[in-house]
């Protein structure tokens, strides 16, 4: 196997596991949005130091960073896919390039 093709089933593989990251987030992040919603848990002190609105919006921006994570990782998956795709294609052309000047 030449290194273009190891690389390319490298790439390719990177890739399947970035394109599966974002559904071992996403139960944990719907719970998460939903748990800011209800902050009870911080009774009378968050009333009391006005806490609860500055931790809602907290929440709301980690869920907005970790969905924006979740679309830079779908990206980045697709670009090694096509990376890897075009390593397969220059390595059968090299190789057919090498068979003809061979033969």
């Amino acid at each position: 196997m030449s290194d273009l093709a190891k690389d390319a089933a490298s790439m390719a593989k990177g890739s399947a596991g970035l394109r599966g990251a974002p559904h071992h987030t996403a139960k944990p992040l719907h719970d998460f949005k939903a748990a800011s919603h209800d902050l009870s848990a911080l009774g009378a002190l968050g009333s009391l130091l006005k806490a609860t609105g500055d931790i809602r919006d907290g929440m709301n921006t980690l869920s907005a960073l970790t969905e924006s994570l979740s679309e830079e990782w779908n990206a980045e998956a697709k670009l090694l896919g096509e990376v890897s795709d075009a390593f397969d294609l220059l390595d059968v052309l090299l190789s057919a390039a090498a068979r003809a000047k061979k033969g």
